[in-house]
């Protein structure tokens, strides 16, 4: 099939330019004095947290948002008026925020694109040819015929990007595309935006909660209380907080992380390890520092490494004094754990259907007091159902469970008294105050009022809310909303903690100071926690993962162990820096590497022998007259993991060659 020239005419300056750009709703500014620019073929991507104004810049280039001051010009065109706006519409593809909001749950996955393609005045031959290779891409051929209702985030979010590139757009605006997809998605999301970017000369704007995705993006900018904060290319970017990202392991851990606390003013536990950002020195230096801070400590492993985005972010931020200080969360009284030697949790053998379809397979698992368990899969890997069976929510078709000791098919009230749980769903209620909601789930759990004082004034502290006893929880930016949730859920002490994917959509601020909180639980209170979530570095946050696909536990270890186990499977990662990473990727994937994909503007592979298939992939590049800078070995993610293990299954079960 022969590759479809772009429709709108190649401009001759930026595809977009933003000149003080300002948007109040209100009282509220969103956003004051955006300046930016746009390329053609480049991602160009917009992080922040919630409320810096992504949203509000990207609905107003896409031309549906007036706004207060400054200029925005969209391919030479001034969006001025009504008549500007409509005049770049048609070269524009806009996807908003929200798991398949511009799709029709009724029609199929076929009708939403045919619908899309009559809108944008498609013809049926260019119809064709288009629709075949983008289902193909996106793998969602398999599902011409089912309603939209039917599929999964993932999916959603893949057919609204195909509904939006139909008419191939010459810019994409995509409003937090990835936020809810499980990794998988995410992976084939980004993979087909790099390759249509690469091939049409797309510029795509793209904004995005999850740090990990930053490196994908050819410039970015930060955004912060609606101004911009830094801009430039990622590494551009991390330059701008120099210093040394050192990974510890140390015991006695709470005493420990008091320690590095008063010596650095950024330090982040994840799982057994801390992670700590020493400022403006190079690795050597950076280690003697924190091994001078942990002097009488029995120290594990330590590492010292260059800093990823998300630390370089929060670096960043602390430096110019526009995020909150670390602090210690405000100490509970003990809950009672489970006696010496029974689980917090224990899965044997659970199994629930509903009619003809089994959403869960006798999963089995054991969570010790203490321990943070993670339970990763994609969207309808069945996970919410364990939880809601382990919870007394949904009764099992068969097999058992025990939470702090109570069987859950009979000892229900006995579970609800002694377990936290904060579901996938907002748990508040929006017409109370903070102060009302902890009050009404006191009473709910029944405390005495003399209780409820105290654990109110807990919760307040713990969650960062004082001073806003009074507000509505609406009003509260997600990361502080999150954390109310958790307050209520542990207003009553619980011995275990349920967490429906409780971070979803909150920044990482906010997820970094929810996962501080769980930290202290776990070492300090022994609480039992099991947590479910989207984002594959906060999995790096668990003391052991399972790993479920189609309501079957397919791995359960620590991190380290799944990453070790897959390295000795498929071979170390490596990542080739070169000019044109599409046909790169065509290059090695025909070459056998079908793992291979695009990480930004690099392509990773894996490799069982890497100075044999490195020389290989230089020959192979050079032959086809692509420039490869330099092929360098990357540590595995859980990201890695999850994509690897869940497509090598996907493959199994439609008996796809490897």
């Amino acid at each position: 099939m022969g590759k479809a020239t772009l429709v709108a005419p190649e401009p001759a300056g930026p595809v977009v330019r933003v000149s003080g750009f300002s948007k109040r709703y209100r009282r509220r500014v969103a956003a004051e004095g955006i300046d930016l620019e746009l390329r053609r073929g480049e991602v160009f991507g917009l992080v922040g947290p919630d409320g810096a104004g992504k949203s509000s810049l990207m609905k107003a280039v896409a031309g549906v948002l007036a706004f207060d001051a400054g200029q925005i010009d969209v391919f030479g065109v001034s969006l001025d008026s009504e008549a500007a706006c409509e005049q770049v519409k048609g070269r524009i593809g806009f996807m908003p925020q929200g798991l398949g909001l511009n799709l029709y749950p009724e029609l199929s996955v076929e009708e939403n694109i045919d619908f899309f393609a009559r809108l944008r005045l498609v013809s049926e031959a260019e119809l064709a040819a288009r629709k075949r290779r983008l289902l193909g891409m996106t793998r969602l051929d398999r599902f011409r015929e089912r309603p939209m209702k039917q599929l999964s985030g993932g999916m959603k979010q893949k057919l609204g990007l195909v509904c939006t590139l139909i008419h191939e757009p010459a810019l994409l605006i995509l409003d937090e595309p990835t936020t809810g997809v499980d990794p998988v998605s995410r992976r084939d999301f980004w993979t087909i935006l790099s390759e249509l970017v690469a091939e049409k000369g797309i510029t795509a704007f793209v904004s995005t909660a999850y740090m990990d995705e930053v490196n994908r993006f050819h410039r970015m900018a930060l955004l912060h209380a609606g101004k911009v904060l830094a801009a430039g290319a990622p590494d551009d970017i991390r330059a701008l907080a120099p210093g040394t990202q050192v990974l510890v392991q140390a015991t006695p851990p709470l005493a420990a992380l008091a320690r590095l606390r008063a010596a650095f003013p950024q330090v982040e536990t994840i799982g057994p390890r801390f992670c700590v950002y020493v400022d403006d020195v190079a690795p050597e230096e950076a280690a003697r520092q924190v091994r001078k801070a942990l002097e009488g400590h029995s120290l594990g492993t330590l590492d010292a490494i260059e800093p990823d985005l998300e630390d370089a972010f929060i670096a960043l931020l602390r430096r110019r004094g526009l995020a909150p200080p670390e602090r210690e969360p405000a100490a509970a009284a003990p809950a009672p754990v489970a006696p010496r030697g029974e689980a917090a949790i224990e899965a044997l053998e659970l199994t629930k259907e509903f009619g003809a379809f089994r959403a869960v397979e006798r999963v089995s698992f054991r969570v010790a007091p203490g321990e943070i368990f993670g339970l990763l899969g994609a969207n309808g890997a069945g996970k919410t159902t364990v939880i809601k069976m382990l919870t007394g929510i949904l009764q099992p078709s068969s097999g058992t469970g025990r939470v702090a000791g109570a069987d859950m098919r009979t000892g229900g009230a006995a579970i609800k008294e002694c377990i936290g749980y904060v579901s996938q769903a907002f748990s508040l209620y929006l017409d109370l105050s903070v102060i009302e909601n902890i009050r009404l789930y006191a009473g709910i759990y029944g405390l005495t009022a003399a209780e409820t004082r105290r654990r109110a004034q807990w919760v307040v502290e713990m969650a960062g809310l004082a001073g806003r006893e009074a507000d509505r929880p609406a009003s509260l930016p997600m990361g502080l909303r999150q954390r109310l949730a958790l307050g209520c859920a542990l207003v009553h002490r619980p011995q275990v903690l349920f967490l429906d994917e409780p971070t979803s959509g909150v920044d990482p601020v906010g997820r970094r100071q929810f996962w501080d909180i769980l930290f202290r639980l776990a070492r300090e209170d022994g609480v039992g926690i099991l947590v479910t979530t989207h984002y594959m570095s906060e999995a790096e946050h668990c003391d052991r993962l399972a790993l479920m696909y189609a309501g079957r536990i397919v791995a359960d270890a620590a991190p380290e162990a799944l990453k070790a186990a897959l390295e000795a499977e498929a071979g170390r990662l490596l990542e080739l820096d070169v000019a044109d990473t599409s046909h790169t990727l065509a290059l090695v994937r025909e070459a056998g590497f079908a793992e291979a994909y695009v990480h930004g503007a690099h392509v990773r592979l894996f490799s069982r022998a890497p100075e044999a298939d490195g020389a290989r992939i230089r020959l192979l590049l050079t032959g086809a007259g692509v420039a490869l800078r330099a092929i360098t070995p990357q540590s595995l993610s859980m990201e890695d993991v999850f994509v690897y293990r869940v497509t090598e299954l996907e493959r199994a079960s439609t008996g796809a060659p490897k």
